[in-house]
């Protein structure tokens, strides 16, 4: 740990910091204006680097560099146009959730977009002409294209900041971030200003992603990365807040850099690797803002009273009809008979658990999103520890089945305890990253833990045992399990708890004021769809034989979010019709579809656009009249 080592990694960190804000300040503008948490801007930054490689290549000659990597902006800005125009202006006025799942949806067919025009290699960019040598800082060298990038950074927060405050559209854009209502009672045009401002933001992350072109290749996994750290440098600096999103990227790349110069530390004669800290320490340091400062180093809380949910029919949970009752006596029957159909149709029994599996998962997360209005991004947190011990349970302490299932969900439950503890505290979009730092935490304690839950490898041969050592008997189990945890979960729905619960998510104010904790009703709530989501992560690792990291990635968090949205939020059966669908499609798809991940992602927008309130209310909607 020299001196001049920590100097170049201070360097490098403000280098990364200005290609941080690049992506994350166009995020940053578009959802102050818009509201949208727009989940496929990290699409954009990859696009700039893939439309800026194939204009370096074509044009030829160093002289075209340049003004490659600007034409690529504007192409993604026009991409963007395009989006904007055709798509997002349709759900503007829809449900937060929705709006982020169909730009979920954007990004799914983007991928398979740039899949299929540049193909699956990297592509390597040219070095920046005027920019390829190094420098010397104490004996250690430096890229001279980093310094540049260290210089690019504040100009464009400079820019950006002129635009906004020097202008008469800068003034509109502030004056829709504070109030987006007034603004159109003044009767100025919101299409056309959200229009400019989703045109800005992706200008602004498509010349990020060019700009990124000589220090990376361009790859498939760049929107992955991109969104993930600017998603967690936005909230850190205060939705909405540009020089919040400035003052993030450089605490974010900063403690990445620190961390890579401390190397392999020694503390009480345990050795830890600060180096691997690096995937994880972004949400650790989100988690450790959002706890101490709710809304951001330079946010605002949000305008407290038109938080006031509108409920309308289709956001009010009734009880199964005696239609409804029997569908749902039918569909236990038919499941019962499955396993005798293994003979003629041996794929359906295989299929059909993970199914049942996965609407345990679902019904859980749905407590929290329909029941309590929380929108959770790291649900799989619970699914993975419940896996976890439950594998831990039958591997290293011999337990049976039925002691390994109550030991993934007492872990689970514990889980819900401490993350709950936190996250209800906050609200929206701040709780939906609280939860999902906290998941990305525990991915990367076993991630790295490779002691008892063997790290990256996770944990094999867990297989059923004893009386349920059968496909058939697991089979019935994990049946037993679903009817259990329906039935369970309805009793709370219906009970006061959940009616109060359902009562603070329409209005947290007017509840607090008839003498409800409003709090402690959404930890509740919180601990029980966490305990119920372990349960299917213990069934799960018994289902397949192992357990990985990979259950616990923000991935599985999104495919519940999708499942609960696709089936209904508010409707009974939500759940389980959006998790079958959601598995069935994924399953057909995958094996049918080269391109799966686009038809996956049309299918996703044309049910979020043609049926908002989810299949269950199309399904039943004849049912819920009677």
């Amino acid at each position: 740990m020299q001196f001049s080592g920590l100097v170049v990694q201070i360097l490098n960190g403000f280098a990364e910091a200005s290609s941080l804000f690049m992506v994350a300040a166009g995020m940053s503008i578009i959802f102050g204006v818009t509201r949208i948490v727009n989940f496929a801007h990290g699409s954009f930054f990859m696009l700039g680097a893939y439309i800026a490689s194939t204009l370096i290549t074509t044009m030829g000659g160093a002289v075209w560099f340049w003004p490659s990597l600007l034409l690529s902006g504007i192409a993604v800005a026009l991409i963007g146009l395009l989006v904007e125009v055709t798509l997002l202006r349709r759900i503007y006025h829809a449900a937060e959730l929705t709006q982020l799942l169909a730009t979920y949806a954007i990004m799914l067919i983007v991928q398979d977009v740039v899949l299929y025009l540049w193909g699956p290699v990297p592509l390597m960019g040219p070095r920046a002409p005027g920019l390829t040598g190094a420098i010397d800082i104490l004996g250690r060298k430096f890229p001279t294209y980093s310094l540049f990038l260290i210089v690019v950074g504040p100009l464009a927060l400079a820019a950006l900041w002129a635009v906004v405050t020097r202008t008469r559209w800068g003034r509109l854009v502030r004056a829709a971030t504070q109030d987006r209502d007034m603004v159109a009672a003044l009767g100025i045009n919101q299409a056309w200003l959200f229009t400019s401002v989703f045109v800005l933001g992706t200008f602004v992350a498509g010349l990020g992603g060019a700009l990124q072109l000589p220090r990376e290749p361009a790859s498939l996994d760049m929107d992955i990365q991109a969104i993930a750290s600017a998603f967690v440098v936005v909230v850190v600096g205060g939705l909405g807040s540009l020089p919040g999103a400035f003052l993030a990227a450089i605490i974010v790349a900063q403690t990445k850099a620190v961390c890579v110069w401390l190397g392999v530390i020694d503390i009480a004669g345990v050795q830890i690797s600060m180096s691997k800290l690096t995937i994880v320490v972004e949400f650790i340091v989100m988690a450790i803002v959002l706890v101490l400062r709710p809304y951001g180093l330079l946010g605002r809380a949000p305008n407290l009273t038109r938080q006031n949910r509108l409920v309308t029919s289709s956001t009010v949970l009734r009880p199964l009809s005696s239609r409804g009752l029997l569908i749902a006596a039918l569909v236990v029957v038919a499941l019962v008979v499955v396993p005798q159909l293994r003979g003629q149709f041996p794929y359906m029994p295989v299929l059909v658990l993970e199914i049942m599996i996965v609407v345990i998962f679902a019904a859980s997360l749905q407590l929290l999103m329909g029941a309590g209005g929380m929108h959770s991004f790291g649900h799989a947190a619970y699914f993975g520890l419940g896996a976890y011990a439950a594998a831990m349970a039958a591997k290293y302490m011999g337990l049976p089945v039925e002691a390994a299932l109550f030991g993934g969900i007492g872990l689970a439950v514990l889980g819900g305890v401490i993350i709950g503890w936190f996250s209800v505290r906050l609200t929206s979009t701040y709780f939906a990253m609280l939860t999902l730092a906290f998941a990305q935490i525990v991915w990367a304690i076993f991630y790295q833990f490779e002691g008892l839950a063997g790290g990256e490898n996770g944990i094999t041969g867990v297989w059923p045992s004893g009386l349920f050592q059968s496909k058939t008997a697991f089979f019935y189990l994990v049946l037993g399990c679903l009817v259990i945890a329906s039935l369970f979960l309805y009793r709370v729905l219906f009970s006061p708890f959940g009616y109060a619960l359902r009562a603070a998510r329409d209005s947290a104010i007017r509840s607090e004021s008839i003498g409800m904790n409003v709090r402690r009703l959404q930890w509740l709530g919180f601990v029980l769809a966490g305990g119920v989501a372990g349960l299917a992560g213990a069934l799960f690792v018994y289902s397949k034989g192992s357990v990985s990291p990979e259950i616990l990635t923000a991935s599985r968090s999104v495919d519940g979010l999708v499942m609960v949205v696709l089936g209904g939020e508010h409707a009974i059966a939500g759940a389980m019709l959006g998790a079958s669908i959601f598995v069935w499609l994924r399953d057909t798809i995958g094996l049918n579809a080269e391109y799966w991940r686009a038809v996956l992602g049309l299918i996703t927008l044309a049910l979020l656009l043609l049926m908002p309130q989810g299949l269950a209310h199309l399904v039943f909607r004849k049912g819920a009249k009677s």
